[in-house]
Parts: C-alpha cells; structure tokens; sequence
C-alpha cells in the first residue's frame, strides 16, 4: 500500500462528511489524501440546461472546492484530486490497489446514490484490496475508543491490525467484541440439556495478546457476548470512533461483507465503518 488515503467526492452532504474523515485521518496518521470523483461515461460535456459551464469544468470546480475544504480542516496536509470517468465501483476498487484506505459516505448523488444499501456499496466492500472506510453522518467529538470484531479468523487478524493502527494514532482504547452462540441442545437421559460449550476464550485472548503486542501503546480491552454479532456492535459503536470489520470471519462474522452481518452494521451503527479484506497471499 502506498501512503495515501483516497475519499470519493460528489459534492452531496455524506460526501462532504466522509472528506472530513478522509482528511482527519490522513493527517493524523501522516498520509496523503487523494480525492476522486467518477464521471459517468455517459454524461453529456454540455448539459441542455443553459448553463456556459461544461461537464468537465463542473466537476473540476467540485474538486478543487473539495481540495479547499480538506486544505482548511487539515492545514499542511497533502492533497491531491483526480477526475476519472467510468463505473463507481470499478473505478474505485482500482484506486483501492493502491491506496492505503478508500472513504466514502453512506450515501451521494450521481454514481454514488445508495452506496451502503445497493450493489455499488456491497460489491466495493467484498472487492476493494484495502480497507474501506462508510462514513455516516458529521464527524462527532472524539469517543477515545475504536472496536473490532474479532472471532479469532486470520480475516479477523487482519481487522484487528488495521484496528490497532486506528487506536495507535488517535490515542484511543481498541476494545475486541467476540460474539458466542448459544449452547446447541442435546439428548439427555432425562431430556434435553446444552451441550458442553467449547471454550475458545483462552486461546481467541492468547492471539489477541499477541496481536496488541506489536502496539505496546493500545490498550486492548475485550467483550464476550451471548448470541448474534450485530446487536453487540451496533450498542458498541455508540461510544465508539469506529467499527472495524473483516471481511469474512467464522462463527457470526461468516461472510460478513457480503452477507447479513455487514448489511445489518452499516445499517445500524452510529459512526463510521471499516470493512478490512483479508491478506493478500504472495504471489
């Protein structure tokens, strides 16, 4: 990855909150920051509307407002804008190539209409090659605490090291939610009774330990909760800077990305979410 976070701009108000996260964090954690507005391929260069201003000229003025309002949040910060045409999701999924992070909002006008709820969010999120970052609503006071998802998957692993990065620069708690089903029901001679539970605990801690190791400066807290993943993060996320998701997992975090579980948490969380893929193996 390179030392870049890059944000799609379409100058709709989610967009505007999502470059203020963008903004933030790259200049908290020492990073450039790259704003990218997509181009329809098939919007006209002159509208019939009467306006003397071409498509092009529009959208460079959206752009370069945007460079200021990032430039005045985060003096001295580099920036850079690009005016790229084609289809939302592939053309960001090729930014995610190298880029440190994508940002966007939950939601936009044009190409960026029903980023979170529609295909575009849900097909970025399963295949953007670094973290994408789903900003909802105006950036709020710092909460001084970042939560992860974590059920012990080497997905997971790679959420809770982006995670731990996350913590690192803001100061911030990392608190790990694990989520444990319910006992399973079995035959007993006097009818039916739990199982005995597997216990993972140990071993999901042990790793845990391991992975806030190589962040001496996290203070890493952790919360095991009975039932479904989603009502544990979604209460989680009210006193959090942000949720950090892999994107798959096991146990409730299956598919997490692409399934019920990422769905329900862009839904319902009450700050920004970041859907982290899982290592890439060497070629």
């Amino acid at each position: 990855m390179t030392g870049f976070v890059v944000v799609g701009v379409d100058g709709s108000e989610p967009s505007g909150a999502a470059l203020d996260w963008a903004a933030d964090d790259a200049a908290r954690r020492g990073l450039g920051l790259r704003l990218v507005h997509v181009r329809a391929p098939w919007a006209a260069e002159h509208p019939l509307t009467g306006d003397h201003e071409s498509r092009t000229e529009q959208c460079e003025r959206l752009l370069a407002a945007a460079s200021a309002r990032a430039r005045d949040r985060s003096p001295g910060l580099v920036a850079m804008t690009a005016l790229v045409t084609g289809a939302v999701v592939e053309r960001l999924r090729s930014e995610s190539e190298t880029a440190d992070t994508v940002v966007v909002g939950s939601r936009g006008l044009g190409g960026f209409a029903g980023l979170v709820l529609g295909s575009v969010g849900l097909g970025l999120a399963g295949h953007a090659h670094c973290p994408l970052v789903v900003v909802r609503g105006p950036a709020r006071s710092p909460q001084g605490e970042v939560v992860v998802g974590f059920d012990g998957s080497s997905d997971a692993e790679a959420a809770v090291e982006y995670a731990l990065r996350q913590a690192g620069a803001r100061g911030a708690r990392l608190r790990a939610v694990h989520a444990r089903p319910y006992p399973v029901l079995a035959a007993h001679p006097t009818g039916y009774g739990p199982l005995p539970p597997e216990d993972h605990g140990a071993e999901l801690r042990q790793r845990l330990l391991s992975l806030g190791a190589r962040h001496p400066d996290v203070e890493v807290v952790e919360s095991v909760v009975r039932g479904h993943p989603v009502p544990a993060l979604a209460d989680a996320s009210r006193e959090a800077d942000l949720v950090v998701l892999g994107s798959r997992g096991l146990g409730g975090f299956a598919s997490a990305v692409l399934g019920s579980v990422s769905h329900a948490v862009l839904h319902r969380a009450h700050c920004p979410v970041a859907v982290v893929p899982a290592r890439r193996s060497p070629s």
